[in-house]
């Protein structure tokens, strides 16, 4: 069974790009049965936040994206333990002692003679004597996993294709800080071992991050933290999707005005976002659909793009407008005003782009409407209109013949002043469809008082 995973750091609000990763992750998973995790990457005690958490619960709730497992990796803190341990009896992980000043430094060195920027390893360097004086004043060391130099990382991209990194080419990262926090990649990879992971589905950006990981799994399976699970894949399958890009460029999560509280606010309903964030960056074209069925029978990394894949507000507001314009009553109806029926909601849908400005239009019908100041020569029209007026199957319609007839006037000078007499407005949803709403008796009054 395939299994995916979301594994968000509740360090700040999600922002449309983590949406994206999070329902394509949802929708591999379910389009083939299978299980989607939400996992929360809290590690970072000091910067995660508990209101961020329940953040992320609610957009993806929203989004209809229902996990069918959580998990908490500050819960699971003996299991990282446990992993660092058997790595470093395996000979796989090593102290490191540097400062941050210092490392900087020999990257600014290595680059200047046009070098890779990568640790020279320069702590496997050091004596037990060294260590001990580190030790004596009271300096903790970080702790970085020691990649295999003589075995090339490979692996089929479900995106990308064919991947292979050079470990020489690579740092040896640090997995553990001085002060005793996880940084991601251990915790990330035990937490797929133990959980079953089979498809790991992100942004591109992790793909130097993927390579390290693949030896981080081969030696976790290969030490004594897992040896009753040595029958497991290697790794799980990975797929790197292009980034999503917005107008000022890379997306982050402190571009707030691209999170679900706007999107709510600006009245986007969650499948419009749901259906331009399924296929933006495939070849597939996208639709407003209200069918998540579609979208899921057609989910295929295949279609996924090597480009950056932009993401415009301006899209997704045509999307929401096309999609409010096919919706049916039925899935209308909870967010209509009170009192709307079917055949308001109707006459009203072609002329809003989101639910919210039903409301508006349904004034039209239960009032108060605006004071329209007509013309002396319009106030006998619609005099004439009062006396004319007479309640139909059709009402309408019979009212701008006998109109027609009656006064001549045509197009323009004959519609308008009907319209603004009885809604209050120069335009706004077919008056036929309208007019049956306001009713005879409220209609004939508004004609009498617009005459007046």
């Amino acid at each position: 069974m395939i299994i995916t995973r979301f594994a968000p750091s509740p360090t700040g609000r999600l922002h449309v790009g983590n949406l994206r990763t999070a329902l394509h992750n949802w929708m591999l998973a379910k389009k083939h049965s299978g299980s989607f995790i939400l996992r929360i990457d809290d590690t970072d005690a000091e910067r995660s936040r508990e209101e961020y958490v329940n953040q992320i619960r609610t957009d993806l709730s929203w989004l209809g994206i229902v996990p069918d497992q959580e998990e908490r990796q500050s819960l699971r803190l003996e299991r990282y333990d446990a992993a660092f341990t058997a790595l470093k009896v395996a000979g796989r992980v090593y102290p490191a002692y540097e400062t941050a000043q210092e490392l900087e430094l020999k990257r600014k060195v290595q680059l200047g003679r046009g070098l890779p920027p990568i640790y020279d390893r320069a702590a496997l360097s050091l004596s037990p004597e060294q260590i001990d004086n580190y030790r004596a004043e009271g300096i903790e060391p970080h702790w970085r996993f020691k990649l295999n130099h003589h075995e090339t990382i490979i692996w089929d991209d479900g995106v990308r294709g064919i991947q292979s990194f050079d470990p020489n080419l690579l740092s040896d990262p640090v997995i553990l800080r001085a002060d005793g926090s996880w940084l991601y990649m251990l915790p990330s990879a035990v937490d797929d071992l133990d959980m079953g992971v089979t498809n790991v589905l992100r942004g591109e950006d992790h793909v130097s991050n993927t390579a390290v990981q693949i030896q981080m799994f081969t030696a976790l399976r290969q030490s004594e933290f897992m040896p009753q699970k040595s029958g497991l894949i290697k790794h799980p399958n990975f797929a790197h999707e292009a980034l999503l890009v917005g107008k000022e460029g890379k997306l982050s999560k402190r571009l707030g005005s691209l999170g679900c509280d706007a999107f709510r606010d600006k009245g986007i309903e969650p499948q419009a976002l749901v259906a331009l964030l399924a296929r933006l960056g495939t070849s597939l074209p996208v639709e407003a659909t209200l069918d998540t069925i579609s979208l899921l029978d057609t989910f295929d990394l295949s279609t996924f793009g090597r480009a950056p894949a932009k993401f415009d507000e301006a899209d997704l507001d045509r999307i929401n407008t096309a999609l409010v314009h096919s919706m049916p009553f039925a899935a209308a109806k909870a967010k209509l005003p009170r009192g709307m029926d079917e055949d308001g909601w109707h006459a009203v849908r072609p002329n809003v782009s989101t639910l919210a400005e039903a409301e508006s239009w349904w004034k039209l019908v239960i009032g108060p409407i605006d004071r329209i100041e007509f013309s002396e020569e319009d106030r006998a029209f619609l005099l004439t209109a009062v006396g004319l007026f007479v309640w139909s199957e059709h009402p309408w319609h019979d009212l701008t013949v006998k109109m027609k007839e009656k006064t001549g006037r045509k197009g323009k000078d004959l519609f308008l002043p009907l319209r603004q007499a009885l809604t209050g407005k120069s335009y706004g949803p077919d008056m036929g469809d309208l007019l049956p709403l306001i009713g005879e008796d409220e209609a004939r009054k508004r004609l009498i008082r617009a005459s007046e």
